[in-house]
């Protein structure tokens, strides 16, 4: 199965990252095993989870952490997965501090049950906490072996490349990863900014809400009946106009040409960016996450590419 390395570190990964969010929330153990079953089967091994995921679900923060942990134990596979997670929203453990982070990865790695996080991000820019103290915190865990590599989360352009050039410095470390808002439906904040730091420094970007929170999954229609979604009142105020429109019928139409779903295409025309590595999307089936994993191996035209960044320009 295909495998991409993520910037100049030694991880190579799918090129589709499983998102952990629901785990735990929207769906329960038992469902989040069959997912990641289906995942790890079909050829995936690069996971994504946050300290924080699970806290609005019956089991509450960590859950994520906890089920995952838990079906690496039963299955055994640990050495072939990349496990990112992150540290920095929660708001028993705020901020970037060197405690926080000290206080977060303890925890990260005992509901996880490992000995080593591939990549730990900063989950969002702590402007209260020096560059240099939150780049020094993540340099020691590399040297204890507690993380392989860092990456950053909802980092602006300007304070990105800072911390880039704060984490060349002696005692500190580079991240090696951007995890932004990314998605055909949301394209400015990214490509006009973070997207050339990413490619000058060769940072690998994995997206998050890739399917713009399910909008660009093929199940809202114009007159369409009522999506239940914790979600959908939020994705029909935001991307319910002609602009959203168009993308969904592009996509519909490229789907249907390639005879895959329209989350597929929409996938497939993220990691046809050049500064993408994987996109993150979750799924709560197995059967959803089938129609994800076609974007893998699914080759747009160059003509199909530009349709699309024409339609959600």
């Amino acid at each position: 199965m295909f495998r991409a390395r993520l910037g100049d570190t030694d991880l190579e990964v799918f090129p589709l990252c499983l998102g952990g969010n629901v785990f735990g929330w929207t769906i329960e153990e038992e469902r989040s095993f069959e997912v990641l079953d289906a995942y790890f089967q079909g050829g995936g091994n690069f996971i994504d989870t946050a300290d924080i995921y699970g806290r609005r679900g019956p089991d509450g923060v960590g859950a994520s952490e906890r089920i995952i942990g838990r079906w690496i134990a039963s299955r055994g596979n640990r050495e072939e997965l990349v496990i990112a997670t992150k540290v920095g929203m929660s708001t028993d453990i705020p901020g970037l501090s060197a405690d926080s982070i000290e206080r977060s990865v303890s925890g990260s790695l005992e509901r996880l049950g490992i000995e080593t996080i591939d990549l730990y991000y900063a989950h969002r820019d702590d402007p209260h906490t020096p560059l240099e103290e939150t780049l020094g915190a993540f340099a020691e865990l590399i040297r204890d072996g507690r993380i392989r590599h860092a990456g950053a989360s909802n980092y602006s352009a300007e304070r990105l490349q800072e911390a880039l050039i704060v984490g060349e410095r002696e005692g500190a470390t580079r991240y090696v990863a951007l995890q932004p808002h990314y998605n055909l439906m949301e394209r400015s904040d990214y490509e006009t900014s973070s997207a050339d730091v990413c490619d000058r420094y060769g940072l690998a970007c994995i997206p998050y809400f890739g399917l713009a929170q399910g909008f660009l999954t093929g199940k809202y229609r114009r007159d369409g009946q009522q999506v239940d979604s914790p979600r959908a009142a939020g994705v029909r105020e935001r991307y319910f106009n002609d602009r959203g429109f168009a993308v969904l019928d592009a996509l519909g139409e490229i789907a249907s040409a390639h005879g895959t779903s329209v989350a597929a295409v929409s996938l497939a025309w993220l990691i046809a960016q050049p500064t993408v590595l994987a996109p993150i999307a979750s799924a709560t089936s197995p059967e959803q996450l089938g129609e994800l994993m076609a974007a893998a191996e699914l080759e747009l035209t160059p003509a199909e590419v530009e349709r699309l960044s024409s339609a959600s320009a």
